[in-house]
């Protein structure tokens, strides 16, 4: 025994020796990790990869959310069939699973993770953070997790109330946990967070209806151990800045701006450039959208509505393209951004592409940042076309409503939203979920003296912000893209707008789902439906598809959710309601037979008033107010859109002190139910009143002015 213990020593001091050594030789640290093989896990992030695993929200350090896999296939893809799905309880299903050895990982509802066996369809473990708890103010905006990521036999997760948390991929455990926002900031996280070279990084959101500085954090993905952080706009210069990009932002900036925030949130797109070891970014729109009055209508605002490129080490600034300077309509830059090299002119080029809020294909030089190319995807009206040598838009007449009011597309919705287009470098084409809807602006009688951050926007109140089809029959696409010739191949007409994201493969196939309950696939080539599934619930989520054990798999988690639940109103002919709807983690392979049982249609149904009498001018004030805080989850008109309550049909509104405690005192905050504590007793009496009285007219059988559009109002 003492003899193997001083083997055992021996062998301690010859490593410890030798690891000396290496330290001082003249091989870096970086050079070792750069030599050493990458875990297969590691592997799988590549864009080279095999596709056996999807690891990441876009499956990919690229984001392209395309499989290389082919072996289900435009011949036999009509054999598809459901080999096992999950149930989920409410809340928030619009997320983007991942997969890993087998195992399927997502984060449903406030992010509460589940791990699937890919075999079976059993849920191993189930963690959930309690954020609505922990949210506070924070839970008044956004809905729950759209995504998670993988990093060394760890699954991490974002939550509302802005903690990211590693969990053990085998317990489900939690190994760290940090908290990634300032205390008492009226931020929230939304977006998934995004893995590289051993780090993690995270923005955040809230510059829709606070004074919110966007930035982004980077942490040590092992420990959780900060590393690095960029703000998205700079700071009152009273303060000192924390960098020369900062300094150089604010030259774009006029008066007092950082009272109001700035914006330019991080919510969405993040973007891992392996080849230039580079971060991109895409920023959201200012705080307030209102230009006139974050910034006096002066400057380009600096980095609001931008792809920013920072070094993926240190977090410093590299270089941007702002896609709306100055911009004053919510046309973010915060959509995904997918990377490519490309063949243009004859020279091959690196490139990102990305297609914002504002209706143009952006390709992009990710080396510098140069602009290559844009045009619309859609019907634009706001802007010419975009000037190639400087890179701006061609602002039409009038658009910055000047005189108050303007009409114009696409709508701060987007011509293309959140959920994620796709790339196949085998067909060359990007496929984007598609928006086409007209948005009127109108700031009459609001000023940098009278404006509140209710609502966020700084335009007027009930009548400032409206949405609809602007006569048109046709409000959504599934657009086929060339982002060489700029141009589409081919395109689709969708029922409505708010279809799902997107996963394209080399088996020459696009998947994509839609609110009527339809998960299809798509030839790749001209856009014919091969196949098509009914989800018996929308379908939001981005697919994935991977390989276990020799079979291929395509899962997609069915239900409505996020922000497509303020347009109740479009919807409500497939009949989703919050209480009823089913959702399911589905997953698909050849030759599965399982089924889902049947969907009960919903109906509204209004809950008994038999003492309600209108009064008109309290109506339109408790309009005023569930506009500016309530639509977005409870939908326009109170036509609920799946994201929560249709709230013609609840009981509670009938009985006042129920209502109370719900809104005010906070009674299902567990429930995902913001407090409203500041909301005075005649406040809480006008939307009660309102909410009274969109369930008198739905009693009533009579038309609802309301179906078929979309508005959001504040206070």
């Amino acid at each position: 025994m003492v003899k193997t213990v001083q083997r055992h020593s021996r062998r301690v001091i010859a490593v410890s020796l030798v690891a000396i050594l290496l330290g001082c030789n003249s091989t870096s640290r970086q050079e070792n990790d750069a030599a050493r093989k990458p875990e297969p896990w590691e592997q799988q992030l590549d864009d080279a990869s095999n596709g056996d695993d999807w690891p990441a929200f876009g499956r990919t350090y690229g984001e392209q959310h395309y499989s290389p896999l082919t072996d289900i296939n435009l011949d036999n893809v009509k054999d598809l069939g459901l080999v096992w799905s999950v149930d989920l309880p409410p809340g928030n299903p619009a997320t983007g699973p991942i997969e890993v050895g087998g195992t399927v990982y997502l984060a449903s509802g406030y992010s509460v993770v589940r791990a699937i066996d890919v075999e079976t369809g059993k849920v191993k473990w189930t963690y959930d953070p309690k954020a609505p708890e922990a949210s506070g103010i924070r839970l008044r905006q956004g809905w729950g997790s759209r995504g998670i990521a993988y990093w060394n036999h760890k699954v991490i997760t974002a939550t509302q109330d802005g903690r990211l948390i590693a969990l053990d991929e085998n317990s489900g455990q939690p190994v760290w946990s940090v908290q990634t926002l300032p205390d008492g900031a009226p931020m929230f996280i939304s977006g998934p967070p995004w893995v590289f070279d051993g780090k993690v990084i995270i923005g955040n959101a809230g510059s829709d209806e606070s004074a919110v500085r966007g930035f982004v954090t980077a942490f040590d993905a092992d420990s959780g151990r900060p590393l690095w952080k960029f703000f998205t706009v700079p700071g009152n210069p009273a303060n000192g800045f924390e960098d020369a990009a900062q300094e150089m932002a604010a030259k774009t900036w006029s008066g007092d701006w950082w009272k109001y925030g700035g914006g330019g949130s991080v919510w969405n797109a993040i973007t891992y450039d392996k080849a230039n070891d580079q971060i991109l970014i895409g920023t959201g729109n200012g705080a307030p959208w209102n230009h006139k009055i974050r910034s006096m209508g002066k400057g380009d605002n600096l980095f609001v509505c931008s792809i920013v490129a920072l070094d993926a080490k240190t977090g410093k600034y590299k270089w941007h393209y702002q896609v709306n300077p100055g911009e004053s309509w919510d046309f973010n830059a915060a959509m995904d951004m997918e990377l490519a090299d490309l063949v243009i002119g004859g020279k091959p080029r690196q490139v990102v592409m990305t297609a914002p809020k504002n209706g143009f294909f952006y390709v992009i030089d990710r080396k510098d940042g140069k602009l290559i190319s844009a045009e619309p995807f859609v019907d634009v009206t706001w802007a010419k076309g975009i000037d190639i040598k400087s890179g701006r838009p061609i602002e039409n007449p009038g658009v910055r409503y000047e005189s108050g009011k303007t009409t114009f597309r696409p709508t701060p919705l987007g011509a293309h939203s959140w959920m994620p287009m796709a790339y196949n470098p085998r067909t060359k084409l990007t496929y984007i979920p598609a928006i086409d809807l007209q948005a009127t602006f109108d700031d009459t009688g609001i000023t940098r003296e009278n404006f509140e951050f209710a609502g966020g926007m700084g335009l007027s109140p009930g009548v400032g912000y409206s949405i609809d089809a602007g006569g048109k029959s046709v409000t959504g696409w599934l657009i086929a893209w060339d982002p060489v010739a700029q141009k589409a191949r081919w395109k689709l007409p969708m029922e409505t707008h708010g279809n799902g994201g997107i996963m394209t493969t080399a088996g020459q196939l696009v998947f994509q789902g839609r609110p009527d309950g339809g998960f299809s696939a798509y030839d790749a080539t001209n856009g014919k439906r091969v196949w098509n599934f009914d989800a018996r619930a929308g379908v939001v989520a981005p697919p994935i598809s991977y390989r276990h054990k020799g079979r291929q798999y395509v899962t997609v988690v069915a239900g409505i959710g996020t922000s497509v639940g303020l347009f109740g109103p479009m919807f409500a002919q497939y009949g989703i309601d919050y209480r009823t709807q089913a959702r399911r983690v589905l997953t698909f392979a050849i030759g599965g037979k399982e089924q889902l049982p049947p969907r009960t249609p919903y109906r509204a149904i209004a809950f008994n008033d038999p003492d309600f009498k209108l009064d008109p001018a309290l109506a339109e004030r408790g309009e005023g107010i569930f506009g500016g805080r309530c639509a977005v989850c409870h939908g326009t008109g109170a036509i609920a859109g799946g994201t929560a309550p249709d709230l013609r049909g609840s009981a509670a509104v009938a009985d006042a002190d129920t209502f109370r405690q719900i809104v005010k005192e906070g009674a299902l905050v567990a429930n995902g139910m913001p407090q409203f504590g500041e909301f005075r007793p005649d406040q809480i009496e006008a939307l009660r009143h309102y909410l009274r009285s969109r369930a008198a007219i739905l009693r009533s059988g009579k038309p609802d002015d309301a179906v078929g559009s979309a508005h959001k109002s504040g206070e």
